[in-house]
């Protein structure tokens, strides 16, 4: 009898296999080459770029602010034929028909003034006008130059602000687009492992199936020699059925895991994916100040403070200077008029124009003194939540790096916990053919073995989840002791 019992036993070793293996390998994805399609071709990668073109154009624009404008305006040509109201000497009015054919073209020239604030404009202009009809003649006009000069006094200078506030905005918007793409980074990764538990819950179904058909199948023929009872029979019969359950619903999942990072990657729905567990990069221990002060340096945070900053105090220099502010317009220039082109220009004409305005508040019933007011309180606000927000930022930095310092510790546990229980499992089957346990400890063993192998796979993402987090807040490659850039101007011209 033993010596049959010892058949049994090693035919059922034999059976048994350690990890059922996919038979077919469509596409093999490491997780680095998915994190680099998605940064290439996912729908978010695709967002974050369009953010980061339109914070270059706004940037652009800013810039070309400070150079010359040039523009031309015309009509050509103006026809114009009817009657039109005329006033009398008398005082009377009557209606006069008026036909005549205009044409008219102005070239303006206009310069910001940076160090004031103010606005210069050189113009010069043509009108050509034909009375048709009887009697016709031409009549051309001319302004063969005229100068314009616009500047607020005591008032605040907006250029001056630009140009302190559009290269940091800028900036940021750079720090958030390298932030964006880390952000897809940490989704590729959630769906990487999300797929890789599915696909090894599948496995683990797989196999369960087979050890419980073969345990039942070598059950029966213990049960024919009175080896085990007829309950133990029903138990492994029951749980042959709902290991083939647990198959269904796990291939089921895994479908859909893979139709997730597929579709997340816009890959083709023919692709297969198969996943491969990353391994763990040793001897990587950060330092939370270190940590923190590169956070600070790079991070679109840090650059949104100082934005946020200067624009509570431009909104408050602002305020002041309406408070107080005179804005002064001076424009001169000659004009010309004749019957013919070059008498339009004749500067023995000599008209000249000359005009000086200004504009000065006098009494507002403390309008003024109230934006101020309004300006300084919300100032007031956006420094109180600057410093909250860097607080809870600084906090975060620091919950991050204890937790990756501390995931290595947890995911080298959960490895030897994931082979102590794989052990277990294939002792406890043979223990349980010789019938020094029953089928309870059995199943006890099974599931310690199934939970361990999620847990180990769990683990693992949580490494390399908190890694990417830090990477993301930081934008500073820990593995190559650098910091992650790119061609700004390149990709935006893309």
């Amino acid at each position: 009898m033993k010596h049959w019992i010892l058949i049994l036993i090693t035919a059922c070793s034999a059976a048994l296999p350690v990890r059922a293996e996919e038979a077919e390998e469509d596409f093999p994805l490491p997780l680095e080459e998915a994190i680099r399609i998605a940064q290439v071709q996912s729908v978010d990668a695709a967002v974050a770029l369009n953010e980061l073109r339109t914070a270059y154009w706004q940037y652009r624009t800013h810039k070309a602010e400070q150079l010359p404008e040039v523009i031309f305006t015309g009509t050509l040509p103006s026809y114009n034929k009817q009657y039109a109201q005329y006033q009398q000497s008398d005082g009377s009015y009557t209606y006069v028909r008026n036909n005549n054919l205009g044409l008219n073209g102005e070239i303006t020239i206009s310069q910001n003034i940076a160090l004031t604030g103010g606005k210069i404009e050189l113009n010069t202009s043509l009108d050509f006008n034909r009375q048709l009809g009887s009697g016709a003649y031409n009549e051309f006009m001319s302004v063969p130059v005229g100068l314009t000069l616009t500047q607020p006094i005591f008032g605040v200078n907006d250029q001056k602000w630009k140009r302190r506030i559009e290269p940091v905005r800028y900036e940021e918007a750079k720090a958030a687009f390298m932030e964006s793409v880390e952000t897809v980074t940490l989704t590729t990764i959630t769906h990487y492992f999300n797929l890789l538990l599915a696909e090894d819950k599948y496995a683990i179904c797989r196999q369960n199936l087979e050890n419980a058909e073969k345990l039942y199948d070598i059950a029966v023929a213990k049960r024919k020699i009175g080896q085990i009872s007829e309950m133990e029979l029903i138990q492994l019969k029951q749980n042959a059925l709902r290991a083939k359950s647990d198959l269904t619903d796990a291939e089921a999942n895994r479908n859909a895991m893979m139709f997730q990072l597929r579709s997340f990657l816009g890959l083709s729905e023919e692709d297969r994916i198969v996943p491969s567990i990353p391994e763990v990069v040793p001897g990587i221990r950060l330092d939370y100040h270190d940590v923190l002060e590169k956070a600070h340096q790079n991070n679109a945070f840090a650059k949104s403070i100082l934005r946020q900053q200067l624009e509570a105090d431009y909104a408050v220099a602002t305020a002041k200077g309406e408070r107080r502010s005179i804005n002064l317009f001076a424009s001169v220039g000659y004009t010309g008029k004749g019957d013919r082109f070059k008498a339009a220009y004749n500067p023995l004409l000599d008209n000249q124009v000359v005009e000086v305005g200004f504009s000065i508040p006098i009494l507002d019933w403390g309008k003024r003194k109230g934006q101020v007011r309004v300006a300084e309180s919300n100032r007031d606000v956006v420094l109180s939540q600057i410093k909250k927000d860097e607080m809870d930022f600084n906090q975060n930095i620091y919950l991050l790096v204890e937790n990756f310092n501390n995931q290595a510790a947890q995911l080298d546990i959960a490895t030897e916990v994931d082979s102590l229980a794989d052990t277990r499992y294939q002792t406890s089957i043979e223990t349980f053919m010789v019938g020094k346990i029953d089928i309870l400890d059995l199943n006890d063993a099974q599931t310690l073995k199934d939970d361990a192998k999620q847990k180990h796979i769990e683990e693992l993402y949580y490494y390399w989840y908190y890694f990417y987090n830090i990477r993301s807040l930081t934008l500073f490659d820990f593995m190559n002791n650098c910091n992650l850039d790119a061609e700004f101007e390149k990709i935006v011209r893309k």
